[in-house]
């Protein structure tokens, strides 16, 4: 017994000691001191802390750098200090993009702008959550622990590279000004992920532990399987307690009207609202803190959200979803969801899902260029059909589809279509596109096109993008290549795509790209892809009431 507890204090004390790097990450680097209660400590032992901390990171000096002024081995004050730290450095670059903005002189720069304003005020609500975390560590769940903690500071990453690509389009120097002064506080987002990584190890080497007074295998108590049998109410047996009808028959004539009578942060009940066929033309943004919020439509081809803001109209894409979700526990169910900006519109959502274990089912996306967003965190798609033309499934969220259909659709001149563009670009990110038991098929007016437009299943949007096609039917109308180039080389050698246990004509591996990113993995390596293990605890999914197949 007496060994087991000094195993999991050490843990508590890794884990402390990764999130108080990860607390710094958010936006910039600073020092402050900690309050000191107890005297200071000397210089030597704090010295010997920090560098133990940073020990593990690729940014060794910016680590230490971040923790000159801190003056304590205390882990707790340490992370005090590093949450202050990380509040006046916030509060600092959002005064300096203020300004910024302001002298902006094109739409696209302004709305840069905002987009920064709210993916970095994410990025320190999931460092905040994150050290909170702390406190409450649980060595009979550490797996799920580890789960949350890896998802959001891959979080924080991708929200601070959604800040920096939101200045692609625009015209002057304020991105690249926005990219330096983000600098550090991403070398800070990588050395707090890496961390976490490393004390994910840690305690995977733990391989006994204490549960009801037994020894049972780590991995056996960590496995994150959920009895169906004991759950006496799922999300999706819930009754609605909203109903939205376009024809008058219900309380409301539009969503956006029911949203307006929803509370602004929402932890407490599901809030379910049904929503009619009929065709509701407008944009749709479930905000950070409207949480547990669950959609159920009479079908996806009768219950139809439609919007059309594109990237040509000068809005950034981050904004042209015609249904933005921030809020964690969404659901979707039987609802068509589109953007009509068309084929020249460029970038044009349909969905953007930014919000943590995220489920879609039975739900149709339509758009041309960039139709579903997979954002940030875990995400869930059973029973979905996705069309479009040119990276129409992309982002940096943990996303497993199953049973999902995705249709290429014919693109505008000269253009050529590609599935998947997963954004990755940390090599500690959990995050991925997974597609299992899906379709991949063509729209007849692609197949109809003289020459044949050429279609692929995927492309390295990051330079360690990651894909996996498990078990899928992929149609004829593939490129024998597969995968195609996104800027040059970039990626071929460090993505990571893997097709196993594909079928159809255009399953043919023969024909591939010869990158040394594409990965060949056998049966038991393809499991660890599977919902129950990518995800760490799938009890969310369970919880929904939407079946998670065991292919």
């Amino acid at each position: 017994m007496g060994e087991w507890s000094s195993k999991k204090k050490a843990v508590i004390a890794g884990v402390a000691s990764i999130l108080l790097v990860a607390a710094v990450v958010a936006v910039t680097i600073g020092t402050t001191k900690s309050d000191e209660d107890g005297g200071i400590p000397d210089v030597e032992s704090t010295t010997k802390v920090v560098d133990a901390i940073c020990a593990p990171t690729q940014y060794k000096e910016t680590c230490q750098n971040s923790l000159v002024g801190a003056n304590t081995t205390d882990p707790k004050k340490l992370i005090e200090t590093a949450i202050n730290v990380t509040v006046k450095s916030i509060g600092g670059v959002l005064e300096k993009s203020s300004l910024l903005k302001k002298v902006a002189d094109d739409p696209l720069t302004k709305g840069a702008f905002d987009v920064c304003k709210e993916v970095l005020e994410k990025a320190v609500d999931d460092l905040r959550r994150s050290v909170d975390k702390v406190g409450v560590f649980d060595p009979a769940k550490a797996k799920e622990y580890i789960g949350d903690l890896r998802t959001w500071l891959s979080a924080v990453v991708t929200n601070q590279e959604t800040c920096v690509d939101a200045f692609e389009n625009t015209t002057g120097d304020t991105g690249e000004k926005m990219k330096n002064l983000l600098k550090t506080a991403r070398e800070l987002s990588s050395n707090g992920l890496a961390m976490v990584t490393d004390i994910s190890e840690a305690v995977g080497s733990l391989q006994l532990e204490y549960v009801d007074g037994s020894r049972k295998l780590l991995s056996e108590a960590n496995e994150g399987f959920v009895d169906r049998r004991v759950l006496e109410a799922t999300t999706l047996s819930l009754k609605p307690t909203i109903e939205v009808a376009k024809d008058g028959s219900g309380k409301f004539k539009s969503i956006n009207e029911a949203l307006a009578t929803l509370p602004k942060n929402n932890n407490g009940s599901f809030i379910v609202m049904h929503i009619k066929a009929g065709v509701y033309k407008e944009h749709i943004d479930i905000p950070q803190g409207l949480n547990k919020l669950v959609f159920i439509g009479d079908g996806p081809k009768s219950t139809i959200i439609t919007g059309d803001k594109s990237m040509a109209k000068g809005v950034q894409t981050y904004y042209t979803a015609t249904l933005g979700v921030s809020g964690e526990d969404f659901m979707a169910k039987d609802i068509g969801v589109q953007n009509t900006a068309g084929p020249n519109g460029n970038q044009s959502l349909a969905v953007r899902v930014s919000g943590d274990r995220s489920v879609f089912y039975n739900v149709a996306m339509e758009s041309y260029q960039d139709t579903l967003c997979t954002d940030t965190y875990r995400q869930f798609y059973r029973k979905c059909t996705i069309s479009g033309t040119i990276d129409f499934v992309f982002g940096n969220g943990l996303a497993l589809f199953q049973d999902c259909t995705f249709v290429v659709r014919k693109p505008g001149p000269g253009q050529e279509c590609a599935v998947a563009a997963q954004g990755r670009s940390d090599a500690n990110s959990n995050t991925a596109i997974i597609i299992q038991n899906g379709h991949f098929k063509a729209d007849p007016a692609l197949l109809a096109t003289k020459p044949p437009v050429a279609s692929y299943l995927g492309r390295p949007w990051k330079k360690l993008s990651r894909t996996i096609i498990m078990q899928s039917d992929i149609e004829g109308f593939i490129n024998p290549a597969g995968w195609a180039p996104m800027i040059g080389t970039i990626g071929q050698d460090t993505c990571y795509y893997v097709e196993h246990n594909n079928r159809g004509p255009g399953a043919n591996t023969t024909g591939r790209a010869k990158w040394k990113g594409i990965q060949h993995l056998t049966p038991d390596q393809v499991q660890s892809w599977t919902g129950r293990a990518v995800y760490g605890g799938d009890a969310w999914i369970a919880k929904s009431g939407v079946p998670e197949c065991d292919y």
